[in-house]
């Protein structure tokens, strides 16, 4: 689930998001890149905004971006917003190509590795499927869950869709056939966050969960290989190789990185670069690059100084989401113990009735005889 500022990399080309505009330009050293920026509360407005897909009135938002991605190959861009719009952009050059409307606001998206389709998740448990290719085509509704979606994502083959939902749940479902489940992904105790199919073992996923663990699945069979427990992890004292052991079919635990800023998101680039977007205008962006073994800030880079500069003179789109609360908070269910609230209101009543029992027949207080109280408290 999309926060209020974020940052994507795709290759050479980033995109950095907030409120409801975005910038995007790349990561090349050369001064002659474009810089790209788009406001989404000044995008076309269409007669049938107020009408969602269903046919019934949507209210309008904020125009704020709940999430963004790039197609496998960079070639696109899309968004959607809280005014429930669907943004399609080509990116060489970078080309709105449409803005079609959604039928409640989403969570999350994510391109078909053919990039011939795009999926958008949506916070009443539905996906919905729209066409790259025919940019002005309507969604069609391919699966639903019962409970609010929070991420979906594609197998490298476009084989199977998966999602992730608020009720602990993973799906793996046929991409051609989404009403034919494959398996399910059970063992997290909290709602699944985000779910990741990992580029080089194209069988196995990563999920995160408000539960406070990182799992690895082998998702076709819904086994769980590994549980990380975030809150119990100790940092090694010897460099490391790899993050995922697939021999072993598990997580390892490598290195705690610490900013003196907050971060907003982060992004891995193809060449072993992590980049991270942080609440600080003069160093909105640092970069990090595993030296000998261990993760380390680059201090003198000309790509990270170029971006920087960019997102300094248009520091203005992320000042407003400085103080916005993106956090899952109030994603955790509330539990209700009815029996000790009644419990303990029956002992408040009883305590109040011996303390003033009520008028006998003649007018005067009736006595409670010895034993009474304590007979009618065990009934």
């Amino acid at each position: 689930m999309a926060g209020a500022a974020g940052l994507a990399l795709c290759g050479q080309a980033l995109v950095v998001r907030g409120g409801s505009r975005f910038l995007a330009t790349s990561t090349a050293s050369s001064d002659d890149d474009v810089l790209f920026t788009y406001d989404c509360s000044t995008a076309e407005k269409k007669l049938q905004e107020n009408k969602g897909e269903d046919g019934q009135p949507v209210d309008k938002g904020s125009d704020m971006i709940l999430a963004s991605t790039f197609s496998k190959s960079g070639s696109y861009f899309a968004l959607t917003d809280d005014s429930k719009r669907l943004i399609l952009f080509r990116t060489k050059p970078w080309q709105c190509l449409s803005v079609r409307t959604v039928v409640r606001r989403c969570t999350a998206l994510t391109f078909m590795a053919s990039e011939e389709k795009l999926l958008v998740a949506d916070k009443s448990g539905d996906v919905y499927s729209f066409s790259v290719l025919e940019p002005q085509g309507c969604g069609k509704l391919e699966l639903g869950h019962l409970s609010m979606l929070l991420d979906v994502a594609v197998s490298p083959d476009d084989r199977y869709v998966l999602t992730a939902d608020r009720d602990e749940k993973i799906r793996v479902s046929w991409a051609a056939a989404p009403h034919s489940i494959e398996s399910f992904c059970l063992g997290h105790t909290e709602f699944v966050s985000r779910i990741f199919v990992v580029p080089d073992h194209p069988e196995l996923l990563l999920s995160s969960s408000g539960d406070r663990t990182l799992r690895l699945w082998e998702y076709r069979s819904g086994q769980e290989l590994h549980c990380c427990h975030l809150t119990s992890l100790r940092e090694p004292a010897e460099p490391w190789a790899d993050k995922l052991d697939a021999h072993r079919q598990q997580l390892g635990y490598r290195q705690q990185l610490a900013f003196q800023h907050r971060v907003w998101d982060i992004a891995f680039e193809e060449g072993q670069g992590l980049w991270v977007l942080q609440d600080c205008r003069e160093a909105p962006l640092a970069l990090c690059r595993p030296v000998d073994g261990w993760w380390q800030a680059v201090p003198e880079n000309a790509a990270l100084k170029k971006v920087s500069a960019c997102l300094r003179g248009n520091w203005a789109m992320l000042e407003g989401v400085a103080g916005v609360d993106v956090g899952f908070s109030g994603l955790y269910k509330a539990t209700f113990d009815n029996v000790t609230a009644y419990l303990r209101k029956k002992e408040e009543r009883l305590q109040k009735r011996r303390q003033n029992p009520p008028p006998g027949p003649n007018g005067q207080a009736k006595k409670t005889k010895p034993g009474e109280a304590s007979l009618r408290c065990s009934s």
